[in-house]
């Protein structure tokens, strides 16, 4: 995608002119890393004063002035340890920490923010100049600060130096950048929007979840209405995957070390794992930070035949990331995940079907929040091997053959390097939400590498062993963060099916309670999702606080409701009630529960 490309490159190009403003404004700075992040940038600076949202002004309007000066972007490479020389001589210490780290250990520690930023090999880097400024970088950038468009900076937050609490906390601008200025006034048009949604506040308005002090950071606690929708998004999944064959299965929160050093995961993820301790035993044990390796020794526990494939395992359950804290977002990022997982074990000849399949449930799925796909095929990145499990021809095997799938059905999508998962490419599906926002939920992974590390085994046709292909899946990804996703898309007014509370009962008066539980408990065993306001209070302030709840129906129980008449139904945001009788009423809630209606 060549627009695409060069949008990359201007938002790159523009938070090196943020440095050099910065730079110019504070000739102190000492930088950290500046890469381009989804719909602008951001630069890690250590300076000797805490910025403000003043001196963030002070910095946009230099940035902007040296826009308009048409400075360009001059490319030098140099041996490391010139570039080394360089940096100390301009008292640059992070960037020297970079290079050091680059010429000793190599990139496959990096992060892909410090990769952009040393890029080069381990005897060569680039530098770039901007004027009076020169930055460690790997490129490209636009020709000059001119073809820059419209930019803004948004805000300023602490991040520590390369993630690591023990490390000095630098301050992290952030910046937002468009090729014009009405594209830019869109998105923070749509930025309003969102912290109008925002779920952290919206979830504890509605009271779906809660964090505690005592429980700790990242560990979120829900309420019985979360866990009520929690449960409705765990038993749709199921209804979709039921039909195809998948059996349900369960595994221990912890397990030996060994586990995920066989499967390669102990290598790659070992700064993100809990570590569990025992007085009893000298070995070692973690909290699970994911579930593939326990499903393949379900596959293992038992001889398997031809006859026997493809097995589909299915489980939601929690896993445990030691994520940074101050990386740690109300659902959307935790240390608590619960995964609706499966893992498919088949034959080669099958693999095409299980996709398929998969691909079906994913679109089912989808369709009942009203929220459109976008297809991309993860691929392996292919100068930078070391960061992969497997073989290049197990790698174009299983690359081929998604691609293939893809272009079978004849689905549009796009190819990103270096978006695959260590052990396998995939393909990962991207959900637009009802503010245009783009989230990575759904994926469908191929693997051919965890079962050859594990050497699990079926006998063919011809009685001979032969490595099983796994394959896996997720459709929402992981329940807290897809509730974060809801909650937003929605605004928190969930459609009925969903709605933790579907229908609210407001009592009149004392007289009326009776006869307000008895309808709670009618309604109750229908198995409609209800709640009663039998409080002292006026029917008009009753009915503002189901309106603050999101409630979709509310019903004013008088009189004529208890008598048989038709019903006056407020349903949420409409200013207009409907008139139903009882009957007609507990049709149409029905329908919506069994309809899913987006």
């Amino acid at each position: 995608m060549p627009e695409e490309n060069n949008l990359e490159k201007m938002r790159h190009s523009c938070a090196h002119v943020v440095a050099a403003a910065i730079k110019e404004l504070y000739p102190n700075a000492k930088f950290g890393v500046g890469p381009v992040v989804e719909n602008g940038f951001f630069y890690d600076v250590d300076l000797d004063t805490p910025l403000s949202d003043a001196d963030l002004k002070n910095i946009q309007k230099k940035a902007e002035y040296l826009v308009k000066q048409n400075i360009a972007f001059e490319r030098e490479d140099l041996p490391i340890d010139e570039a080394i020389k360089f940096f100390e001589s301009i008292n640059q210490t992070y960037k020297v920490s970079l290079l050091r780290d680059l010429k000793e250990k190599g990139t496959t520690k990096m992060t892909e923010e410090e990769l952009q930023d040393v890029g080069g090999s381990i005897g060569t880097v680039s530098l770039y100049k901007t004027g009076n400024f020169t930055d460690l970088c790997r490129g490209p950038h636009i020709e000059s600060t001119k073809e820059i468009g419209a930019f803004k900076l948004t805000k300023i937050a602490g991040a520590y130096w390369r993630g690591d609490i023990n490390n000095p906390q630098l301050q992290r601008i952030y910046g937002l950048c468009f090729e014009t200025k009405e594209q830019l006034a869109e998105y923070l048009n749509m930025l309003a929007e969102a912290e109008k949604r925002d779920h952290r506040k919206l979830g504890q308005e509605l009271e779906l979840f809660t964090f505690s002090d005592l429980v700790g950071p990242g560990l979120p606690l829900f309420t019985e209405k979360g866990t009520t929708i929690r449960r409705v998004l765990e038993d749709f999944v199921w209804s979709l995957m039921k039909p195809f064959g998948y059996s349900r299965v369960w595994i221990p929160h912890i397990a030996k070390s060994d586990l995920y050093k066989t499967s390669g995961h102990w290598d790659k993820f070992s700064d993100d794992i809990f570590h569990v301790s025992s007085r009893k035993t000298d070995q070692e044990f973690v909290m699970k930070p994911m579930n593939c390796p326990h499903h393949t020794q379900i596959f293992a526990s038992r001889a398997r035949s031809y006859k026997d494939m493809p097995i589909r395992l299915s489980e939601v359950t929690t896993v445990y990331r030691d994520e940074n804290t101050g990386q740690l977002q109300g659902l959307s990022r935790v240390r608590s995940i619960t995964q609706d997982d499966a893992h498919v074990f088949c034959r080669l000849d099958q693999v095409k079907q299980e996709v398929g399949s998969i691909w079906s449930i994913i679109k089912d799925f989808y369709k009942a929040f009203g929220m459109p796909l976008s297809i991309y095929l993860s691929l392996r990145d292919d100068t930078h091997k070391e960061k992969y499990l497997g073989t290049d021809e197990v790698w174009n095997k299983a690359e081929d053959s998604l691609r293939n799938f893809l272009k079978a059905q004849n689905l549009e999508f796009v190819e990103e390097k270096g978006e695959a998962a260590f052990y396998g490419p995939k393909i990962d599906f991207r959900a637009k939400d009802a503010i245009g926002r783009y989230w990575q939920l759904a994926t469908v992974q191929l693997d051919f590498n965890l079962p050859e590390r594990f050497q699990l085994e079926y006998i063919d046709q011809n009685g001979e062993k032969q490595r099983p292909v796994m394959l896996h899946r997720a459709i929402l990804g992981s329940v807290e963060r897809f509730m974060g996703v809801l909650i937003e898309h929605y605004a928190g007014a969930f459609p009925v099916w969903l709605a933790p509370v579907q229908v609210h009962f407001i009592s009149v008066s004392e007289k009326h309670i009776d006869g307000s539980r008895e309808l709670l408990t009618e309604f109750d065993k229908l198995g409609i999702r209800v709640s009663i306001d039998e409080a002292n209070e006026t029917v008009g302030k009753k009915i503002r606080n189901a309106s603050k709840q999101k409630i979709p129906y509310t019903i004013v129980v008088g009189d004529k409701e208890l008598a048989g008449e038709d019903w006056q139904i407020r349903v949420f945001g409409q200013e207009e009630q409907i008139s139903m009788s009882k009957e007609n009423f507990v049709k149409r809630v029905k329908e919506e529960n069994s309809e899913r209606k987006a």
